[in-house]
């Protein structure tokens, strides 16, 4: 995806809240060579955001009549409006070795067997992933084929299978669960055991009046 930023010389909190009010978000572009300070166009800014691809995916930003290859690496919303309040972007190059979160797209779960044969429900516990590559080799997303899905099955973040020269991040022992097959409603309750039933105590009858007034 490409993008126009424009070159920002002004700094300070006065100087970004003017570009607010002209619908300019305020932002930087670091890595390789110096840090600079850029502004873009706030409603296509906000657009842009909209898209899985802008997030995940090398972007090509025209800045100053030259292209650089960039990854947006944070930006902050204000607390209650839709309103981007900055921005900042990382340069990167065919060499640069980063980590970033990808999305996960699911397909063929309806013909799988757990679906197909056992009439299950398959829960998509996450969404993304984070993994580790080169930057020319970072995916705009990872496809994962759920096809062979059976009953009582569950898909680990080391089941993956992932692009060659892409690894996924693991912090420390984690292996967090992807997605999980679980039993329909009905079928679980019938699964479960059945509580024993135990019967209330006998109360004793109170004597009547009549009788109480007999035995004086």
């Amino acid at each position: 995806m490409k993008f126009t930023a424009y070159e920002r010389t002004l700094q300070g909190t006065g100087a970004s809240r003017r570009l607010r009010r002209a619908d300019k978000v305020p932002g930087i572009v670091y890595g390789a060579g110096t840090p600079k300070m850029i502004e873009l166009d706030h409603n296509a800014l906000f657009f842009a955001l909209k898209k899985e691809a802008f997030h995940s995916s090398i972007l090509e930003m025209e800045l100053a009549g030259k292209t650089e290859k960039v990854l947006l690496r944070d930006f902050q919303m204000h607390a209650w409006k839709p309103i981007v309040q900055h921005i900042d972007f990382q340069r990167v190059d065919d060499t640069t070795r980063l980590r970033k979160k990808v999305p996960l797209h699911f397909s063929g779960e309806e013909n799988s067997p757990a679906v197909k044969t056992d009439k299950c429900l398959v829960s998509h516990v996450a969404n993304e992933i984070e993994v580790e590559c080169l930057a020319s080799q970072l995916p705009e997303f990872i496809q994962i084929d759920l096809s062979e899905l059976v009953k009582g099955q569950s898909l680990h973040a080391s089941d993956l299978k992932l692009p060659a020269g892409i690894k996924a991040v693991k912090h420390g022992t984690l292996n967090p669960v992807i997605v999980s097959v679980t039993l329909p409603k009905v079928e679980a309750e019938e699964a479960a055991p059945a509580a024993p039933v135990v019967a209330a105590p006998e109360k004793k009858a109170k004597p009547k009046k009549d009788e109480k007034q007999n035995k004086k």
